[in-house]
């Protein structure tokens, strides 16, 4: 009877736990489903968001007109919402460019609520096998109409692009030449310009005095910080040696230093100017080596839809040296673009509190942080009944962001 009895008691506990974590589980994941274009405003309930099993991550290769492409993704589309979409620097891949952002806790706090899709430039994701001799490596232009092959296969209806360097310049292309594709674009230390001979000139000589990796990271990291040789220098010279194929490496860096400008022009300033049509965040360090083309960038780009962020003490990676800085800045610009986070605090309840919620508004609600400018030169940024104009503040197209 004793043992008959520990076994019922141990039933009920087991049960009564079930209980209990299916109904945190519920008030944890649920919220509100994003609206489409059009809709009326008023707020639809949606179901769970991405489950348990969904946020493993799971790796892909995909055929394109021009190669495979190595893929890992976290999640499945969910209805209207666009999935977010990154890519890399050259000299990294998706783990060494966005592993210490996207693992960032209040980062994890917005993207679990979106399909997550991280692209490896050919031949450069961990364990890739060495290109053969003779292969020609896809330009910077075939690398942007390989990203359509992506957003096809996972049936994405737009995306979010997430992009550093090479990978913000891929991005760009991919923008202009499939504006539909494209909800919106974080361009971190994009450079416009292509090389001319003198930089041509210059990178060559280059390669012959220094070994890859020290090259690529003169690219990567301020001159203060290859002086200063810091551990997070030491770190990535020791995996960009290590972690990427060196000869597919060799190639990447070719053709980024062999790319040509971005054709793209303020509107207003040439007849028929292109320019990319969705939301613009374009983020830099200060005294980073891509300062220079992020503001000439940002001088080719519509100041209405455009928004220019400095980061102070930061280097050459701000996604790794201020997650937290990157991800409140990312955070405002989703706000900008309709999808409003309400991040509750923990701390205020002794119970489970849904963690974060996403809520898609129709754009005639919101006041974007990519509409007109005001006559002093700020903007208005989105607002909702829950939070306040005060509190919230204005955005001017410029930010420099302190540490």
């Amino acid at each position: 009877m004793k043992v008959l009895g520990h076994k019922i008691e141990l039933l009920t506990g087991l049960l009564l736990q079930e209980v209990t974590m299916a109904g945190l589980h519920e008030l944890r994941f649920t919220e509100e489903k994003p609206l489409l274009r059009g809709q009326d405003t008023e707020l639809e309930h949606s179901d769970t968001f991405l489950s348990a099993v969904d946020t493993d991550w799971k790796e892909h290769d995909i055929e394109t007109p021009y190669g495979l492409l190595h893929v890992v993704i976290r999640g499945s589309p969910k209805g209207n919402r666009p999935a977010i979409l990154t890519y890399h620097d050259v000299g990294l891949n998706h783990k060494l460019c966005f592993n210490t952002f996207f693992n960032f806790e209040d980062m994890q706090e917005i993207t679990k609520h979106f399909v997550v899709c991280h692209v490896d430039a050919p031949g450069q994701q961990a364990g890739a096998s060495q290109f053969p001799q003779g292969y020609q490596f896809p330009s910077m232009d075939q690398l942007a109409a390989m990203l359509p092959s992506v957003v096809q296969h996972f049936g994405f209806k737009y995306v979010i692009g997430i992009g550093v360097g090479a990978g913000a310049y891929v991005l760009a292309k991919f923008a202009l030449i499939f504006p539909d594709l494209v909800e919106g674009l974080v361009l971190m230390n994009i450079d416009p310009n292509g090389k001319g001979w003198i930089d041509w000139a210059a990178t060559k000589l280059s390669g012959l005095t220094s070994s890859l990796p020290d090259t690529v990271l003169s690219h990567l990291f301020s001159q203060e910080e290859l002086v200063s040789n810091t551990e997070l220098v030491q770190s990535y010279r020791q995996q960009i040696g290590s972690v990427v194929n060196q000869y597919n490496l060799q190639l990447f860096w070719n053709m980024y230093n062999s790319r040509r400008d971005l054709d793209i022009n303020r509107p207003g300033t040439v007849p028929n100017a292109k320019t990319l049509r969705c939301p613009v965040m374009l983020v830099v360090g200060d005294n980073a080596p891509a300062e220079d083309g992020v503001v000439e960038c940002n001088s080719k780009l519509d100041p209405v839809s455009t928004t220019f962020l400095k980061m102070a003490d930061s280097g050459g990676l701000p996604q790794v040296t201020q997650p937290g800085k990157l991800t409140e800045a990312f955070k405002y610009f989703l706000q900008g673009m309709g999808y409003i986070a309400y991040l509750k605090d923990r701390r205020l309840s002794g119970g489970a509190v849904p963690s974060a919620s996403m809520t898609r508004l129709a754009r005639s609600r919101t006041a974007s942080l990519t509409s007109a400018s005001s006559v002093d030169g700020s903007r208005p940024r989105a607002c909702t009944h829950s939070e306040s104009s005060e509190a919230m503040g204005q955005i001017n197209h410029t930010m420099e962001v302190s540490c």
